[in-house]
Order: structure tokens, then C-alpha cells, then sequence
């Protein structure tokens, strides 16, 4: 499937708008990610895009968030690689491949980039930096919801966490008026 068919199906299957721009955003930090790591960016890309597909149909049932979703594309013709990944991000399988371990990193630290952004004074991704959303990381209490250990976790990628912080900030800057920040 083509990121166009894929826009368009989640667009039909996904009501919540900031869940489709996070869609968006795991989408182009995993093709960053790719990019810097050897791997095949429309594939990973792909992956981030499609990660939350059944997230409207699971919101009440996390045990099935994710299998839902594996499933749903796997019925489409998606193969193993991304199907696996969507299933691994959630917690149900192992994460055992490079894209699965980047899919899980990848989901919480958007959701950090993106409360940086909206806490900094300017309100942009623009003038957000490394060091600042590094510094919001610290900070427990800020948003809770970004799982620092799952984060954290871009080690297993070989990546330092200034790194893929840097990584992750810089696609979604390259994006920021889709994100609508």
C-alpha cells in the first residue's frame, strides 16, 4: 500500500485529529530514524504511520491495542516486518527486530516533543531545542504520559538519548506546520 491509501485509511478509521498528527509525527521520525540507522525509510516510515490504526476501536481495551491493529493490516496485505511492529509497540510480543525496538522507542517521545513545544514561550517546534526538551525530560511530572524508560530505550538502537531526541525533533520540525505547532 502506498502512503496515500494509507493517509486516506486511517483518515476514515481514525476520528481523533491529534491522533492523526501523532500518527504523523512517529511516521516521519521513523523515516529519520531509517535514514540515520541503515534501513529502509518508506518501510519504517510506513510502520509509524500505521502503528495506531485501531486506537478509536481499543482506547477502552489496551489489552487488544495493537493486536487489533495487526491484524486489521494484515488482513490488507501488510507484511510481517510492519504487522509485527504495530503488534510489538503495544507491549504484547517481543520486540526483537530493529524496527520493532524503534517503533516502541519512537511512540512516547513524539508525545514529549510535542508538550515541549506547546510549554515553550514561542508555542512552535521551531525554537525548541535539544537541550530544552532534554531538560522537560528530567522533569517527571511533565508529561507523565511520555514513558522516559520506553524512550530511553533507543539504546538498544545504539543511539544516545541526546541523539535521538535530536533525531526525533529535527523530522518533526521539518513538519511542524502539518503537526499544526
Amino acid at each position: 500500500m502506498d502512503r496515500q491509501k494509507a493517509l486516506e485509511m486511517i483518515r476514515a478509521r481514525v476520528t481523533n485529529d491529534r491522533l492523526i498528527k501523532h500518527m504523523l509525527a512517529v511516521e516521519t521520525v521513523m523515516r529519520a530514524l531509517a535514514q540515520r540507522l541503515g534501513e529502509d525509510a518508506d518501510r519504517w516510515a510506513m510502520a509509524g504511520l500505521v502503528h495506531d490504526i485501531d486506537y478509536d476501536e481499543t482506547s477502552r481495551d489496551p489489552e487488544k491495542h495493537g493486536k487489533v491493529g495487526a491484524a486489521y493490516l494484515r488482513d490488507l496485505g501488510f507484511d510481517d516486518e510492519i504487522t509485527r511492529a504495530v503488534e510489538a509497540h503495544a507491549g504484547h510480543i517481543p520486540r526483537e527486530t530493529r524496527l520493532d525496538k524503534a517503533l516502541y522507542a519512537t511512540d512516547p517521545l513524539t508525545g514529549l516533543i510535542v508538550a515541549a513545544a506547546l510549554m515553550h514561550p514561542s508555542k512552535t517546534l521551531r525554537e525548541v531545542t535539544v537541550e530544552f526538551v532534554m531538560n522537560r525530560f528530567k522533569e517527571k511530572r511533565f508529561a507523565a504520559g511520555a514513558d522516559r524508560d520506553q524512550i530511553r530505550t533507543c539504546e538498544k538502537l545504539g543511539l544516545s538519548l541526546d541523539e535521538f531526541i535530536a533525531i526525533g525533533l529535527a523530522a518533526m520540525q521539518g513538519i511542524s506546520d502539518e503537526l499544526g505547532l
